[in-house]
């Protein structure tokens, strides 16, 4: 982190590119960087500075990302070393403490990478589990300290790294999977939400294991679906569906690609009681032409969920992702029974909540449908979201009544 004379390498702005940061943004793109002292290693704190060579704060140095800097603090009192971060995750814990009481659940997510001050470090616990991801060069670099502290102020038996995103690659950073700390118990581990209970393999599964960001609104739409058939599109592993049937659902239908993924669905189901096997369904197969082929045979449900996965990581990729959102939302709408529900998600960050309803609006007119919202829906409160930093609000939803 220093040079040969003992200064800190500095990085400095281009004129009139200062703003953002001076707001608390936590990215500093390449070309808004007009030079650097020294070139930093990968991971490396840097001293940021406007281009009139104000002080603005330490960030970590990304070499190989179009994001170049990710700032760790604005303060340049507060010294970037283990000290930082154990305050940092000690402070994401005592936010989110009693969150498992009030949400009457035993999984939460206790770091939420920028909205905790941590770009690049996610941590969700499941049962006594944790489970990582350390994404950006400046996180992998102080991975040891931050899962150190974490194991030393939860009672968690162990935490498993699962550091497989895309994004880990744009930074030059290998895949990194295994585990961290402790010793893992076998797999799945259950998890409760209130009443329902979810068998996870955070070894294999997505992202972590499971998508607790849905946890609230996976218990507000359950309480729309007592009596209703349920089709449960990008069903993962069963999350909305299972919810849907402890809830009282007449039939739940699961479609997801993945066989894995469907084969913890049932056992999801049979761990809430089960159903009788003509009123629980598991389709294997693409949504897409799955969702077409009950539209041909003019099959309807009083209750259709669709959460996808992203369409588009980057802005460049937004109108590819809109027009993917409107077709799958067009689909879904036709096959609503009138009166019926309609639940529909978009965790592509590059899609805001207003180009979200505008698509859903363009798809419900095309349908022929009237379509009002119910609830706007986003991500659990414990994935919370900081002012500064508007793409961390990526999930958006609405639960809709479909006349």
């Amino acid at each position: 982190m220093k040079l040969k004379d003992g200064a800190m390498k500095i990085a400095k702005l281009k004129i009139k590119r200062d703003r953002p940061t001076r707001l608390g943004h936590p990215w500093i793109f390449s070309g808004a960087i007009e030079s650097v002292s020294s070139e930093p290693e990968r991971g490396e704190t840097v001293l940021v500075t406007s281009f009139s060579g104000d002080p603005l704060g330490y960030g970590a140095w990304s070499p190989a990302s179009q994001i170049r800097i990710r700032m760790w603090t604005s303060s340049v009192n507060e010294p970037i070393d283990d000290t930082f971060f154990q305050h940092r995750v000690t402070t994401a814990l005592a936010i989110r403490e009693g969150m498992n009481e009030r949400f009457d659940t035993n999984a939460l997510r206790l770091i939420n990478a920028e909205a905790d001050g941590l770009p690049g470090v996610t941590v969700d616990r499941y049962g006594d589990v944790l489970v990582g991801q350390f994404t950006t060069a400046g996180a992998e670099r102080y991975k040891q300290v931050i899962v150190q502290t974490l194991m030393q102020q939860t009672d968690a038996v162990a935490c498993y790294e699962r550091s497989d995103a895309d994004g880990r690659m744009r930074e030059g950073l290998e895949v990194s999977n295994g585990l961290l700390a402790g010793v893992l118990p076998r797999m799945p581990i259950i998890i409760r939400e209130s009443n329902v209970r979810y068998g996870v393999n955070i070894v294999s599964g997505h992202k972590t294991g499971f998508y607790l960001d849905q946890r609230e609104n996976r218990r507000l739409i359950a309480s729309y679906a007592k009596g209703r058939t349920v089709l449960n599109a990008f069903s993962y592993t069963g999350g909305f569906g299972v919810a849907a049937q402890v809830a009282g659902a007449s039939a739940v239908t699961h479609i997801d690609l993945s066989e894995m993924a469907l084969e913890q669905a049932k056992q999801n189901t049979e761990l809430n009681g089960g159903m009788a096997d003509e009123a629980a369904r598991f389709l294997q197969g693409n949504a897409f032409q799955l969702l077409r082929e009950f539209r041909d045979r003019s099959q309807t449900f009083g209750l259709v969920v669709l959460d996808p996965p992203k369409f588009a990581d980057t802005k460049s990729q937004t109108m590819k992702a809109l027009r993917g959102y409107k077709d799958i939302n067009l689909l879904g709408i036709k096959l609503v029974e009138s009166g019926g529900l309609l639940a529909t998600f978009s965790c592509s960050g590059a899609v805001d909540p207003r180009m979200f309803r505008m698509v859903v609006a363009e798809a419900a007119h095309d349908a022929g449908r009237t379509v009002r919202i119910l609830h706007e829906l986003r991500q659990a409160p414990d994935h919370i979201e900081a002012l500064t930093f508007p793409e961390g609000l990526y999930l958006k939803g609405l639960l809709c009544i479909v006349e």
